[in-house]
């Protein structure tokens, strides 16, 4: 059984409205929440996030397919480089477009805990693994 990766383990510290740290989260869930092991998805995480400082909707945005594709690549992320690359832009398009490009947003057009992960789960290449992943940690700071 390998080791449950929470937003600490990362250095993210979820605190109540952060959006910064919750965005962080959130990618770092996307990216934990596919069929890949953890370690992988923990240095794409670092990559595009840390070392390349994609860390927000409007950075991420910003990259290209290519560009981040080759982030991911570079985290050893390559079986699902690709499609993750597309999702990924997707999310964070839709996150600005719909929501300002941020999450305290959802939550604050959400009725409750359920309507906010319904919302999230609407976000393509987000399953409930994901939300799974990210309600884990977020829960409390956003509920």
């Amino acid at each position: 059984m390998s080791k449950i990766i929470s937003a600490t383990d990362l250095g993210i510290q979820l605190g109540k409205d952060d959006e910064h740290a919750l965005f962080k989260w959130l990618i770092a869930s996307f990216l934990m929440g596919k069929r890949i092991r953890a370690q992988l998805a923990v240095e794409a995480y670092k990559v595009i996030v840390e070392h390349h400082e994609r860390d927000t909707p409007r950075k991420l945005v910003m990259c290209t397919h290519s560009q981040l594709v080759k982030m991911l690549g570079e985290g050893g992320y390559a079986r699902y480089d690709e499609s993750t690359a597309e999702r990924l832009l997707k999310l964070s398009k839709k996150l600005i477009d719909e929501y300002g490009g941020k999450l305290i947003n959802i939550r604050e057009a959400s009725e409750n805990q359920a309507d906010f992960e319904m919302r999230l789960a609407a976000f393509e290449g987000i399953g409930p693994k994901t939300v799974e992943i990210f309600m884990r940690d977020a829960r409390e700071v956003l509920f």
